[in-house]
């Protein structure tokens, strides 16, 4: 773009700062902070005399008032200005002084419609609908118009970013041309003309533009523009202007051996209507000028609609309004959902009070026939024909209209239809919260047992399913590859590798401390400073030292790396870091939230190298007591990379006893006191079975899989990352009290503690719950001598009781309460490798011990709302991808294995099943007693318990059994780990004792 917006601020400030975008056009000058009132805004003109070779014409200038959020009121002057130095970046044209010009000369492609040599111009309209056409590698020499990108960008942030990565591609050959400040290609509205006729209007004369001037250039050659269109009447008004332009499906299938491309082409609404019955399957949706006024005057309620994952025709619409007096809208059958999709925001109607139902507990897939639009009515009647209890009721509603569609291509697999010869088929998401898609394609047979990739192109009324298309082949179903893939992109990860502008903010190697860091930086290179992490770990965030004072106090010293010093607020690198949130840890593969370089080298505090760091150091007593805290910007060099296991052989080895033994005894006995007294104020201690996989070192196939046990060591290194962390919250929220970004626990309603308590009682037990103290002192004192795992089994079932942990905005909140740590204020300061919270943290600490400068959106508390927000979800997301990768790897693990017999306690107990816990394992399973090949067992669920009975036996929670565990491969894309009973013996339930397998060869281990 190279829009001229000149505003500088007349106040305190008399400087007024540069800014220019990504291509160097843009000028726009505003600086410090303005007052109540009105300030004054001038036109930086001498700046524009200094620009040299360049002609400027100022075409318009337009002046308006802005209000500001803290009651002041802008005015502001914007001045659109022309130039005739914009080059066309072809490789052929030498008027053009461009001197690293983007388009090619030989920019040929296969075609039976254009046989030349030619550059595509999209419209809008094909970005917007057919960029998986577009960011194909077949595809190059496009020229993206600012009419179009400007328009895009608007209508939609996810297909913007994706064209503007495209441009980024240096083998796409992308050109951005600024028509709209190009003398010659700039067009006013005109009077009557709607704002869409004049952009189309606009990207015809850059088109024809492009057109007269490469055939200038080149007399005349071969070099053609083409411009693509779905649009009827701009395609007629090119074409009598004497334009090239196609329909994008037309030139797509006029490319010659590329049949896969033509699967990727996005349905218009006309290709939608032709490929849909008559008959209409559902009402109409509302237009959003009505959809608002209903939600203004009440009549219709907005919220985000969730799918059932077990009942394809039941969901959730959770409402937006604050204070609302209904939170949610239970939404069933086919017609009261009205193509709703997972996560779309809605509009929802509530329906007469008489008419309102309670959840159903009936399980049904969508597993209706292929090839034709089944008819719903015998389901739904399944629905209405269970009873209700009028206490389950919920406020039942029906979607009258679609407000924001949050479609995502989605991975899954290809159920190929039945008729020979046909190129419709359905296509069944991995996520069961999602419909079944369909898509045309001929490439149906080779698709088969492949994971692929769909979008969504639309869901006409008329329509049983949504329409899409293939957008990409993952791999074959079952492959770790292929897999690992699925469920990053169905978690949303962001995994691609880190682009050319990303890498290039990196430190150039060789990288080295220089004099002016050592000047400005607190030198501890020479303490005994160590890190102790888990093995295998190349980025390790935080060391730790202990030493003692000559006033017999001792020094404790967390130094976490300082990553905030390579990564500078505002450039690709840190918009990369705040995108991602997070680094995500799978088994056998780290996804890294910011490039190796930095990630195992330059900000990894390894053992004998000289790195820098952000240190926090108190001063303490023998008893723990903090005397003075300090933090500083520090160079360290840590004198051991230690592992938990490495770490705790020193603390018990009597006869070590040099420096860094002697520092970590130190701290050790430190953290046992700081334990002692987070455990005495109320901070729980509870339990969740983590899993570590033994990987063969030739196939990295799980051979063995073991619950992961936990030392002294882990406890050391945790006690001084949560002081660390409370100590850094209450500096930055002193010194920023509106902006300070927090990390906070919400206390659990006490619903959530029925299933604990329930739990308890069913072992005469008693557990409190007002507060986090009773809760952890309840816990502490649940033990059983004939049960030892049974306070275990406790604190894991307490777990799932409590709310998430999220970040937040000082500023945008007042409960900052952690309720697990039992701390008034906490944050996240020490893993600033694997969190973006923490840069963030370390920037803010950084400011307010004048170590660093501020900027604008560090201060804005409304943009660091907004950053928690996705820091949120992506943390979310990452754990979700965790368990799946554990999961995924646990079926790897069972698959060679045949049926194992484990003893397992009961976590839940069902209407119709129990869940099972294998403490071995750490791993979760359901026992069904309803089955559909065989006559189902007596039974009868007691929700006071809870308890089951099947037959004559009875089960409790936290009843031992025995049970076979297999996998169950029957359904490719949905394997899971089944167990049936073994002990307590069923007649007719339980299953016979599995004669053993024979012990494998013992594979080569890579732990």
């Amino acid at each position: 773009m190279c829009i001229l917006s000149a505003v500088l601020f007349k106040n305190k400030v008399n400087n007024p700062l540069p800014l220019l975008n990504h291509s160097g056009i843009i000028f726009s000058w505003r600086t410090g902070t303005h007052t109540r009132g009105l300030s004054e805004c001038v036109l930086v003109e001498q700046l524009l005399k200094t620009t040299v070779g360049t002609v400027w014409t100022m075409l318009k200038s337009k002046t308006f008032v802005k209000k500001t959020r803290s009651g002041g009121v802008l005015k502001i002057v914007r001045e659109h200005y022309l130039r005739d130095d914009i080059w066309c970046g072809s490789e052929v044209c030498k008027e053009c002084k461009d001197e690293a010009p983007v388009l090619q000369e030989d920019a040929c492609i296969e075609s039976n419609l254009c046989s030349y040599p030619h550059y595509l111009i999209p419209d809008t309209n094909v970005v917007l609908h057919q960029l998986d056409i577009l960011v194909d590698p077949l595809i190059r020499n496009v020229i993206i118009l600012q009419t179009v990108l400007q328009e895009v960008r608007h209508r939609s942030a996810t297909v913007y970013k994706r064209i503007k990565d495209a441009i980024h591609e240096k083998d796409k050959h992308f050109y951005t041309f600024t028509n709209e400040h190009h003398r010659e290609t700039f067009v006013e509205r005109e009077q009557g003309e709607s704002a869409n006729d004049r952009n189309d209007r606009a990207i015809r004369v850059a088109a024809k533009w492009y057109t007269d001037h490469l055939t200038k250039v080149t007399d005349g050659g071969p070099l053609k523009v083409v411009l693509l269109t779905n649009d009827r009447a701009n395609k007629e008004k090119a074409e009598q202007c004497g334009l090239i332009v196609y329909k994008c499906e037309e030139y797509i299938k006029s490319l010659i051996g590329n049949p896969e491309l033509v699967d990727r082409l996005a349905m218009t609404a006309d290709d939608q209507n032709e490929n849909t019955g008559s008959k209409l399957l559902f009402p109409e949706h509302l237009p959003l000028s009505r959809i608002q006024t209903g939600i203004k005057n009440g009549t219709f309620l907005q919220g985000t609609f969730h799918a059932n994952r077990d009942n394809y025709l039941e969901g959730t619409v959770f409402i937006h309004r604050e204070g609302a007096d209904i939170n949610e809208v239970l939404l069933r059958g086919f017609q009261n959902l009205n193509r709703a999709v997972h996560q779309d925001v809605v509009a929802v109607e509530l329906l007469p009070k008489e008419h309102w139902v309670a959840p159903s507990s009936v399980v049904l897939l969508d597993d209706s026939p292929n090839d034709e639009d089944a008819e719903e009515d015998e389901t739904e009647n399944k629905l209405k024909s269970e009873a209700s209890e009028s206490s389950a009721l919920k406020p039942t509603g029906r979607v009258v209209g679609i407000i924001k569609r949050n479609w995502r291509p989605f991975c899954g697999m290809l159920s190929q239809s039945q008729i020979k010869e046909a190129t419709r088929h359905l296509f069944t998401p991995a996520d069961r919260r999602i419909p079944r898609i369909r898509i045309e394609t001929r490439q149906a047979a080779t698709l088969v047992g492949q994971r692929i990739m769909v979008a969504i192109d639309g869901w006409p009324k008329n329509s049983r399913y949504p329409n899409g298309h293939f957008v990409k082949n993952l791999g074959t179903a079952g492959d770790k590859e292929t897999e690992t893939e699925v469920l990053l992109l169905e978690h949303d990860v962001p995994h691609q590798p880190f682009s050319q502008a990303v890498l290039s903010f990196l430190p150039k190697m060789p990288w080295s401390i220089t004099e002016e860091e050592l000047k400005v930086r607190a030198d501890l290179r020479h303490l005994s400073v160590c890190s102790v992490d888990p093995p295998g770990c190349t980025d390790i965030d935080d060391a730790l030292h202990c030493r003692e004072l000559e006033n017999g106090n001792l020094e404790v010293g967390v130094h976490i790396a300082d990553v905030s010093h390579f990564i500078r607020p505002g450039n690709a690198l840190d918009q990369e870091a705040a995108s991602r949130g997070t680094t995500v840890y799978l088994c056998g593969k780290r996804i890294d939230m910011v490039p190796e370089l930095l990630s195992s080298n330059l900000c990894s505090l390894r053992s004998n190298v000289e790195r820098l760091a952000f240190s926090c150091i108190w001063e303490m007593n023998h008893k723990a007591d903090i005397i003075k805290t300090h933090f500083t910007k520090s160079i360290i060099n840590s004198k051991a990379s230690l592992t938990y296991a490495e770490a705790q052989m020193r603390i018990d080895d009597t006869t070590m006893n040099d420096d860094i033994t002697k520092s970590l005894r130190g701290l050790n006995k430190l953290a046992k006191i700081l334990k002692g007294q987070r455990i005495d104020k109320g901070a729980l201690t509870l339990s969740s079975p983590e899993v570590r996989f033994h990987i063969d070192s030739e196939t990295h196939d799980p051979i063995d899989l073991q619950t992961k046990e936990l030392m002294e060591t882990n406890s050391m290194v945790e006690e001084f990352m949560l002081l660390a962390n409370i100590s850094v919250a209450q500096k930055i929220y002193d010194e920023f009290s509106e902006c300070a970004l927090l990390r906070k626990h919400p206390a659990p309603p006490p619903s959530n503690y029925d299933i604990l308590i329930k739990a308890a009682k069913s072992r005469d037990l008693d557990i409190h719950t007002d507060s986090a103290k009773a809760l952890a002192d309840s816990l502490n004192n649940a033990t059983t001598e004939s049960f030892p795992y049974f306070n275990t089994l406790l604190r894991i079932l307490a777990t799932r009781c409590m709310m998430q942990a999220v970040y937040f905005c000082s500023g945008m909140d007042n409960d900052f309460h952690h309720y697990g740590l039992a701390s008034p204020i906490y944050t996240h300061f020490t893993s600033p490798i694997r969190r973006y919270s923490d840069i963030i943290v370390h920037r803010l600490l950084a400011v307010a011990i004048n170590a660093d400068n501020t900027y604008p959106d560090l201060m804005d508390k409304h943009k660091q709302s907004a950053l928690c927000t996705n820091l949120n979800y992506r943390h979310k997301m990452a754990q979700y991808a965790q368990r799946a990768s554990v999961a995924f790897h646990t079926q790897l693990f069972f698959k060679n294995k045949g049926i194992i017999n484990e003893e397992g306690f009961i976590l839940f107990v069902r209407k119709n099943a129990i869940i099972i816990l294998i403490p071995k394992f750490g791993l979760e399973g359901t026992v069904f007693f309803e089955n559909k090949d065989k006559p189902s067992p007596h039974l009868n669920f007691d929700s006071e318990g809870p308890t089951l009975k099947v037959e004559e036996h009875t089960f409790h929670i936290f009843d031992k059994v025995k049970v076979t565990i297999s996998l169950d491969a029957s359904n490719l894309q949905h394997q899971r780990i089944r167990m049936a009973l073994i002990e307590p013996v069923i007649p007719g339930v339980s299953v016979p004792v599995p004669e053993s397998e024979p012990v494998a060869k013992k594979p080569r281990l890579d732990r």
